[in-house]
């Protein structure tokens, strides 16, 4: 029987997730769970753009998870500017009994390095709902642990893991996050919150631990850097307008140090437009994520997803989206509790070759 799963949010990531579930013949979507008044009723097929699948959009989560025929959730809704109502609410479904997968709750990527007032909360709502829960994306997610480890294995030697985001966000139609969160038409002298100091480690340490545990390493600290550029000209992008003099680039490590060295390193290289930055590291097209390995042999791995208009910020989201949705067979088949990308593997995609 396949596993009956509602989707929470219908977003940047809800929406692939949504088709994702719909495509998986191992799933069954049983509802749609929304936060705008717009969206109640609508078919989930018409909020993402497919044909009617029969499951109407509800605002009232109680009515999804007292159903008592839930055996996973996809939570999708943004974690960023709400992190303790996300969290409230994830915890709510595992204590329904509904076992979750979730790209929004960043301390959880790596449980075992979570903060341990959350990693007891969220273990106490697993016992209490007899549930499990796995959170993964992109980066932080798949880029930063399974890819990494699946390479590694390939080498003789290894100098450095190095694992990238190299991205312009002129079409990521999240303006307030675009804005606000990773701080493009910012001034220079204002802190975006993504790079205020401890967040990054906050956000991908989580990603360098893990690797550091699977190599049996042994991490000296975690230290961040980060640099940011200025526009020379105002711009206007499908994103929106952005003023001269203000960020038009940002650029950050997050460095796992070992015997004195950056081994483990998350770089992010982040645009408004192409031409800015030059001497930056550059995509190849609008966007990729990949993997460096320094070592013997060296090994580079560059994916650049696109979502079949050459949106590669679409094919980013989807393969979000598609990491936490196809492992969700393996979680509802897992132990109880807290899981990671060391429980759950990189999954085949069962059923999804047409």
């Amino acid at each position: 029987m396949p596993y009956r799963v509602a989707v929470w949010g219908t977003g940047n990531v809800g929406r692939p997730a949504l088709r994702t579930i719909v495509a998986n013949p191992n799933l069954e979507l049983a509802g749609v769970i929304v936060s705008t008044k717009n969206k109640v009723g609508k078919d989930a097929g018409e909020l993402c753009g497919i044909a009617p699948t029969g499951i109407t959009a509800t605002d009232d989560p109680t009515r999804v998870l007292k159903s008592g025929d839930i055996d996973a959730v996809a939570y999708c809704a943004s974690g960023d500017f709400r992190p303790s109502e996300a969290l409230d609410e994830l915890e709510g479904c595992l204590r329904a009994g509904a076992n979750v997968v979730s790209t929004a709750a960043y301390p959880l990527y790596d449980p075992t390095s979570a903060p341990a007032d959350i990693r007891e909360r969220f273990q106490a709502a697993c016992d209490a709902g007899n549930s499990s829960m796995f959170v993964s994306g992109v980066d932080p997610g798949y880029i930063n642990d399974i890819v990494p480890l699946l390479l590694s294995g390939l080498c003789e030697e290894i100098d450095e893991i190095r694992s990238f985001e190299i991205f312009n966000y002129a079409t990521y139609y999240a303006p307030n996050a675009v804005r606000n969160l990773v701080g493009f038409g910012m001034p220079m002298d204002a802190v975006p919150p993504m790079v205020m100091p401890t967040i990054p480690t906050s956000v991908w340490g989580g990603m360098i631990r893990l690797l550091a545990r699977a190599l049996d390493v042994q991490l000296d600290s975690i230290e961040e850097i980060v640099e940011r550029r200025p526009l020379e000209e105002t711009v206007t992008v499908p994103v929106g307008t952005f003023e001269k003099g203000t960020q038009g680039a940002l650029r950050f490590e997050v460095q796992g140090i070992v015997g004195g060295k950056p081994k483990i390193v998350v770089e992010h290289v982040t645009r408004i437009i192409d031409d800015i930055a030059p001497d930056w590291p550059q995509a190849v097209g609008k966007g990729a994520h990949g993997v460096r390995i320094t070592g013997k042999p060296n090994i580079e791995l560059m994916i650049e997803p696109s979502d079949g208009d050459g949106d590669s910020v679409g094919g980013g989201n989807a393969t979000a989206a598609a990491r936490i949705i196809n492992a969700i067979p393996a979680v509802c088949e897992a132990r109880t509790g807290l899981l990671d990308s060391l429980d759950i593997p990189a999954q085949p995609g069962r059923g999804l070759l047409r």
